[in-house]
Order: structure tokens, then C-alpha cells, then sequence
């Protein structure tokens, strides 16, 4: 056997074991749980760090101010250095939208050994436990970017109270209406669910643990427990790391595709899309050369192989080749079939998900090499060390 066929052959078998073995990833119905409306409504406090976010809020934040709760919830909006008048039209939209109460608060700079997000949630935890005199019973962590229907934060906490979930997680369905963003977006969820298959994450003995910090609904308690946000303040990939701090502190955790929460950020150009994933992609592989070495050649396996496979087996006749990596290729394509369906993208896409694979192979490749420049994990004009170097 030559060594395209070999390839080709180890590719085939990858993607076999992927869609049978790997908690079936590529499955889109993991919604929120079943679940009743409580006795009695829970107070919770809505947390948002916002920095430089005055494009997003009129549709984000206005839709939290409108949730339909039927029992005590506030805002608390931490501004985050922002330069854009975050703060003043927070408080301006609050006073033109009657619904939830709205405090907009300022921690300052984060001190040394914090990433900006966390010391903004520290401050706005800190603030909703102390602001009055009985703590809520849950802290609703959301993104300046994350617009809710009215029913959003009912049906979280109806879900977390009637499964007894310490953590509930929503991954908010990204925005996507430019022609890089139907290439890249549905693939980013696609990927990150191949990595952290969600079924696997909601067993209540698993050990995956995994959540989308667009939405995450957090039992005070459990914050406590974990220690959050201060045990993972260097964390740049702040949600995983916060759903492994829960379930190493005993709770349970879950987290699936949202029905009714989105992302209003645009990502119209590649190179936004670019930043989005290079920012924290070598911080994912934690900063290790050879993670990122098998994780270049992973991706060449098991999504480039494919169709080099079939044209060049097609090419030089050979039969074994083309057909193990055609074979490879439509199980790839008939995989992403359902996240496509979710984002309501046409099934052409599906064959072009080597090239999407290539394109965040370059951008992986592109965040380990501003990490060692210098420039890794750069955010809003803040970069952050690796966590050991902080």
C-alpha cells in the first residue's frame, strides 16, 4: 500500500471512529432540558462585562431589560475601560426602556494577573452578593454581544432548578450573514463540539467540561464553591475554564445549542473572523509546541487528506486511495450537514469544509506565532501573558 492510500485509509478510519464514537458531536438537538416552572422564582442577577461595546447594546441590552421573570432580577452592567460611551448609553437605554433595573458600574483596570472579562465579572459577582441584604440564587453571566428573547432567563432558570443544575449553558447562535461567516462561523461550533461533545459534557459523571460564556447561568452557591471567578482570573479561555472549575468543585454542568439566544456581533471581513479564532487558539493547546505540532498535523489527516486522496487517487489510478478518502470526505460533509440545517445555510457548503479546516489550521498557526512576537491573546487593545508567566 503507498503512502497516499495508507493516508488516505487512516483518515477513513478517523472519521469513523469521529461519528460513532465521539459522543455523537456532530447531532444539533441537544436544547435545554425538560423542564417546569418552580414554586417559587429565584432572584438572580444579570452580569454583563462590557468594553467598548456601544454597537451591540441598543438590541443586546435592551433585551435584557425586557425579560418577562416573574420573580426579582437586576442588571449590573460592569463597564470595562470602555472608550465608546458604553456606560452613558447603557444608562441612557435603561431610562428610554422600562423593564429590569440597570446599575452600571466601573472596577477600573484589572490588577495584575486578571484578564479584563474576569475582573469585570469579579466586580459585578461581588456587587450583585453585596448589593442587598439576601443574596441571589443565581448569576446569569452574558456577553455585551448576546441578545435574549423575552423568555430567555425564565426558561434557564427553569431548566437549572428542575434538573438541579448548578451550571446551565447556552451556546448562542452566532450571527451569520456575510459570505465569510457562512464559511466560518457554522465551522467554529462544529469544531469546538468535535472537541467538547456536548452529550459527553451534560453526563452527570462525566469528565468533559465545557461552556459558552455568551450565557451561562451560575448558581451562586456554586460560584462560591469554585472559587469564580478568582480560581481562573488568568483563564483567556475563560468559559471552559469556568465550567471545569464547577465540576471540579462537584457541581453539574450543561451545556447545549440555543433556540433563542444570539449573538448580534458582525464578523463582515475574514479578518474578523481572523482575530476571533487567533486570539486564544494556541491559548487552547496551552501554549505547548507540540500540542500545536499534532494538532497541525490532526487537522491535515483528518480534513486536508480527504479530498487530496480522492483527486490525486482519481489522477494516478488509484482505485484504494480515491475511494477511501471519497469515502473520508462524505463522512466529513455528512457530519456538518446538521450544524448547516442549525444555521440555516444551504447543504452546498458542506464539501467546502476542507477549506474552512485549512483556514483555521493558518489561523492556529498564526496564534502561536503572535504569541511568541509578543502579541498573544490581544483583545481590545490588551494583550495577556500565558498564564505561568503572568
Amino acid at each position: 500500500m503507498g503512502l497516499l492510500s495508507a493516508a488516505a485509509c487512516a483518515s477513513l478510519t478517523a472519521w469513523i471512529w469521529l461519528t460513532l464514537a465521539q459522543g455523537m458531536f456532530w447531532r444539533t438537538d441537544v436544547r435545554l432540558p425538560p423542564r417546569t416552572a418552580p414554586a417559587h422564582w429565584p432572584a438572580v442577577a444579570i452580569v454583563v462585562p462590557a468594553r467598548d461595546e456601544a454597537e451591540v447594546l441598543p438590541c443586546s441590552l435592551v433585551s435584557l431589560i425586557a425579560q418577562d421573570y416573574p420573580g426579582e432580577a437586576e442588571i449590573i452592567l460592569v463597564d470595562d475601560g470602555s472608550t465608546d460611551g458604553t456606560g452613558a448609553l447603557a444608562l441612557r437605554l435603561a431610562r428610554e426602556h422600562p423593564g429590569l433595573p440597570l446599575t452600571v458600574a466601573s472596577p477600573g483596570e484589572p490588577e495584575p494577573g486578571w484578564t479584563g472579562k474576569l475582573w469585570a465579572l469579579r466586580h459585578g459577582i461581588a456587587l450583585a452578593r453585596t448589593a442587598h441584604a439576601t443574596e441571589p440564587e443565581f448569576l446569569l453571566l452574558t456577553d455585551a454581544d448576546i441578545a435574549h428573547e423575552p423568555d430567555s432567563l425564565r426558561e434557564l432558570v427553569a431548566a437549572a432548578t428542575s434538573a438541579g443544575l448548578d451550571l446551565v449553558s447556552q451556546m448562542a447562535r452566532l450571527r451569520v450573514a456575510g459570505a465569510w461567516e457562512r464559511l466560518v462561523v457554522p465551522a467554529f461550533v462544529y469544531f469546538f463540539a468535535q472537541l467538547y461533545p456536548f452529550r459527553r459534557i451534560n453526563r452527570p459523571t462525566g469528565r468533559t467540561a465545557a461552556a459558552a460564556g455568551g450565557c451561562v447561568l451560575l448558581r451562586t452557591e456554586a460560584a462560591v464553591r469554585a472559587g469564580i471567578p478568582e480560581s481562573i482570573r488568568q483563564a483567556v479561555i475563560d468559559d471552559v475554564s469556568l465550567a471545569r472549575a464547577v465540576r471540579r468543585s462537584g457541581g453539574r454542568i450543561w451545556l447545549g445549542l440555543a433556540e433563542r439566544v444570539d449573538s448580534v456581533r458582525p464578523y463582515p471581513a475574514l479578518a474578523d473572523l481572523w482575530r476571533m479564532v487567533s486570539r486564544s487558539a494556541y491559548a487552547q493547546l496551552r501554549h505547548r509546541p507540540m500540542l500545536l505540532a499534532g494538532t497541525v498535523a490532526g487537522l491535515v489527516l483528518v480534513y486536508l487528506v480527504p479530498p487530496a486522496a480522492l483527486f490525486a487517487g482519481l489522477a494516478a489510478g488509484r482505485p484504494a486511495a480515491a475511494w477511501a478518502g471519497g469515502l473520508a470526505w462524505l463522512l466529513m460533509a455528512g457530519t456538518y450537514l446538521p450544524m448547516l440545517r442549525y444555521y440555516r445555510q444551504p447543504a452546498a457548503l458542506a464539501p467546502l469544509l476542507p477549506l474552512t479546516a485549512l483556514l483555521y489550521l493558518l489561523m492556529t498557526v498564526d496564534s502561536a506565532v503572535q504569541h511568541y512576537r509578543g502579541r498573544g491573546a490581544a483583545w481590545k487593545g490588551r494583550t495577556y501573558a500565558r498564564p505561568s508567566d503572568a
